[in-house]
């Protein structure tokens, strides 16, 4: 259920959350303080529609709780969320495609590893664990892929790049934009890099919980079709990339 909004006067609120470790949608700018992409597109709908009002993206949660908070009604939006088959069972999508993203491996950097194809990286086995984020699409590319030994025990960027240096997982599959920014805020430059193959790309979208009023739906999605029409969301992508 919405968020009470008060007096006629008064904007609706749009309640939401900062989602951890998905930079450079959401990124740390300080103490109590988040920035990145989704924040800027978020303003920007505020700006072309001052009758909505974004609230709690200042507040970090964890993916999972997010979505499960989204799912569940606590939240009513979230955004730049990859549409899958399991996701639209448990959110409905708005809008057009926010941005794209690109998946790559990420290895060390004395590894002399090449992979051009799936096959390549299911040929590495049993020396082939690929590393990615708890709750992330990442996990469902992968287990949709087949053959491939995957840890997911890790929420957050910073602690798989760390196991990847340390050797406890030969690749690391994460998605960009943002990829060289985040191994230089972690200082790993030196210690990692990212593969050049593209390995599989997918467009994010504006979701909603189920039950959020078709009106308000239709507000956002005009606000962000607008955005799309003005070139904007291509502008705060660059920015951000």
């Amino acid at each position: 259920m919405l968020a009470a909004a008060g007096p006629s006067s008064s904007p609706t609120l749009l309640r939401t959350a900062a989602q951890e470790g998905t930079e450079p949608k959401f990124m740390a700018a300080g103490k109590n303080h988040i920035v990145g992409l989704c924040i800027d597109i978020m303003r920007a709908i505020e700006q072309l529609d001052p009758g909505l009002r974004f609230v709690g993206d200042q507040k970090w949660k964890p993916l999972i709780r997010a979505y499960s908070e989204l799912e569940t009604g606590i939240e009513d939006v979230q955004c730049a969320v990859q549409r899958t088959a399991e996701r639209e069972k448990r959110f409905n999508f708005i809008g057009p495609a926010l941005f794209s993203i690109e998946y790559h491996f990420l290895v060390r950097s004395n590894d002399p590893i090449e992979i051009h194809s799936w096959d390549d990286v299911r040929k590495l086995a049993p020396n082939g664990v690929v590393l990615v984020n708890r709750g992330f699409a990442a996990g469902d590319i992968l287990a949709a892929m087949g053959g491939i030994e995957v840890d997911a025990s890790s929420t957050h960027q910073e602690l798989n790049l760390q196991k990847l240096i340390a050797g406890r997982g030969r690749l690391y599959f994460h998605r960009g934009p943002g990829l060289q920014k985040l191994l230089e805020r972690t200082d790993t430059t030196s210690k990692v890099k990212i593969l050049p193959q593209v390995m599989y790309s997918a467009k994010l979208y504006f979701a909603t919980n189920k039950q959020l009023d078709g009106k308000i739906a239709d507000r956002v999605a005009g606000a962000l079709f607008t955005l799309e029409k003005k070139g904007d969301l291509e502008r705060l992508m660059r920015k951000w990339d």
